[in-house]
């Protein structure tokens, strides 16, 4: 958008951080802030902790169907039925939502505010509100901000008294009832000595005087945001696999190795996901790519080492590195494009709303893994050293192998766990007649001098 409207864009830099900015170095503040930013048509709140220079979101929360644009509809629908008077146009109702907004203006420095409308009807609506009347016609939408605050504190681990100071943004937050509520919910008044609504703007144009190389003398300070919903990709069986977890700072790199499935496996499709859910079918689709060129192996031996990146900017790269040929395959995308707050609350309730058939299912989809690569592992032994055997033991092996082919399609993830151990029980004399065969080959036709070289 930016690009689109001729500006050259230096860095993204959120709202909260914006803020953030504003009063730590305006202010040489130090410690655990909230941000309140009550918008027109949105709110948010964000915890954020300054600490010698460091700039670090905790948590982030918020409503996107909740503004100062909900306040004038109270005071609109207020107004309507006070008087009796119903718009009968799209004007009317514009022009009572414009005198709805003045009148909420009004009320920020004065105890009453007159309203005065002439309709097209001819007819002229007269009334007073009262700051008494205000605060009670919008105490539900007063208290539907404090939900978020509760938890962004949650998943910060703090409560209101570890907070040294709540930060207002947006220009709703003018409203007494606002400054009142946020007073009482964290027992001491709000910061407001910044303009509520130019504070995200000063602290926008503070890091843009640095980044065209203006920081003064000994001015050195770090912005960390966090991640709103774990980044991840999948496994086998549609699991998803957590690299990053939700609310890690960012910029942020983790790694995590991954091998192959089956035998001669030459390539890995990458599934990279958004969310909180166990089952990649729950979680939101990022990006896909593959990685070819791996050297044909056992299943199991092959080594590719997953990294995810997450820079300043949001910006995700996701590599995958194949580590004894150095082959390597990436992709970047932006994990927030079209994520809303109200998709992030939605997701986040869903973790939490099936959390335990969640665990049922990632259960039974490990089974039956796990019993697919047993199964396949066991018949391919079967097929090379089934001379090792006696007619018995090949027998007892074979009924495991049934059994666990019987319970792999149902829906008990104990019965499927049970069958496998058996199998392996059965199979342990096997695997370590193999082993000893093996050992064997390797050594015929060497000395003991070859060896110890």
């Amino acid at each position: 958008a930016a690009r689109l409207a001729g500006l050259s864009v230096l860095r993204l830099l959120n709202e909260p951080t914006a803020a953030a900015i504003a009063y730590g170095l305006d202010n040489a503040s130090e410690g655990i802030y909230a941000v309140y930013d009550l918008g027109g048509g949105t709110f948010d709140l964000s915890i954020l902790k300054l600490s010698r220079g460091v700039f670090e979101v905790l948590a982030t929360a918020g409503d996107t169907a909740l503004g100062g644009d909900d306040f004038d509809h109270r005071i609109y629908c207020w107004l309507v039925e006070t008087t009796g008077v119903a718009p009968v146009s799209t004007s009317d109702t514009r022009l009572l939502m414009m005198k709805a907004r003045e009148a909420k203006e009004n009320l920020t420095t004065h105890a009453s505010a007159p309203i005065l409308a002439n309709l097209a009807s001819g007819e002229t609506i007269a009334a007073t509100l009262t700051a008494e009347t205000f605060t009670s016609i919008t105490k539900t939408l007063v208290g539907k901000t404090l939900g978020p605050i509760r938890k962004a504190l949650r998943d910060a681990g703090l409560t209101a008294a570890d907070i040294d100071g709540v930060v207002m943004v947006g220009g709703a937050t003018r409203m007494p009832q606002i400054q009142k509520a946020v007073a009482e919910f964290f027992g001491q008044p709000p910061l407001n000595n910044l303009n509520p609504d130019q504070v995200v703007a000063l602290g926008a144009a503070i890091q843009a005087n640095v980044l065209a190389g203006n920081r003064a003398a000994g001015e050195d300070w770090l912005l960390l945001d966090v991640i709103p919903l774990s980044l991840g990709l999948e496994t086998m069986g549609g699991l998803t696999e957590r690299i990053i977890p939700r609310n890690s700072t960012i910029p942020i790199a983790r790694a995590q190795e991954f091998t192959t499935f089956k035998d001669g496996q030459t390539a890995m499709a990458i599934h990279v996901v958004q969310g909180e859910r166990e089952r990649v079918a729950d979680c939101r689709s990022l990006a896909r790519f593959e990685l070819r060129g791996i050297p044909p192996m056992v299943a199991g031996a092959a080594r590719i080492r997953v990294t995810f990146q997450v820079d300043a900017d949001g910006l995700l790269s996701v590599s995958a590195r194949e580590q004894t040929t150095g082959i390597e395959a990436t992709v970047t995308v932006k994990p927030s494009y079209g994520l809303s707050d109200t998709d992030i609350a939605r997701m986040l309730e869903e973790s939490h709303t099936h959390a335990s058939e969640d665990m049922t299912a990632r259960a039974l989809a490990e089974a039956r893994v796990e019993a697919d690569s047993i199964l396949a592992a066991t018949e391919n032994a079967l097929a090379v050293d089934a001379d090792l055997l006696a007619t018995d033991e090949r027998a007892a092996i074979e009924s495991a192998v049934e059994r666990v082919r019987m319970v792999v399609t149902g829906n008990d993830h104990r019965a499927i766990s049970a069958a496998i151990e058996a199998l392996n029980r059965a199979s342990e004399n096997f695997a370590a007649r193999r082993m000893d065969r093996s050992v064997a080959q390797a050594l015929t036709g060497r000395s003991i001098d070859a060896l110890n070289d």
